[in-house]
């Protein structure tokens, strides 16, 4: 058995039976990443950055795994593309079955072209930083040198986050 790392996910979805597809994504990261030691809640929001009638829903997993950042990262899409997440090249923000994103690995700081650790846009929203702050609020963001409740505290996100 190798180190053992602390990776934050992040799951969103506007499409389909969004409850039962974060269980499916949840067992299947359970097979394929490591074992999920902390989870928030779910909670929904409106689109981010793109205008969809669908309302989000968002749940922060926290899970220890022996795997590489990149290599979770493609456990990840591997998962995502299983659930039905469908890619438009150069689409920007669209609606989705399934969005997997890692916020945070260790207290890594990861800048490459196939991932950016922490997340790059964490901070800057409401929908990310709710979840986030159940369950680590005192998780100090390795760049930003503040904890995830500071964070939320000075997010100028304006939408709405409500816990399901």
């Amino acid at each position: 058995m190798g180190q053992k790392n602390l990776v934050v996910i992040l799951l969103g979805a506007n499409l389909g039976d969004k409850k039962q597809t974060f269980l499916t994504v949840e067992e299947l990261l359970n097979q394929h990443i490591g074992d999920c030691v902390n989870k928030s809640s779910i909670y929904s929001s409106q689109a981010w950055g793109f205008e969809s009638p669908q309302e989000f829903y968002n749940q922060v997993l926290v899970y220890e795994t022996e795997f590489s950042a990149h290599e979770t990262l493609l456990r990840c899409q591997a998962i995502e593309n299983k659930c039905g997440r469908v890619r438009h090249e150069n689409a920007g923000y669209e609606d989705r079955t399934i969005d997997i994103d890692i916020l945070y690995f260790n207290n890594d700081i990861i800048d490459s072209d196939d991932l950016v650790v922490p997340h790059p846009l964490l901070h800057k929203r409401r929908f990310t930083m709710e979840p986030l702050c159940e369950v680590l609020p005192n998780y100090v963001h390795p760049i930003l040198l503040q904890t995830n409740e500071k964070l939320l505290q000075t997010c100028l996100d304006p939408n709405e986050v409500h816990k399901i």
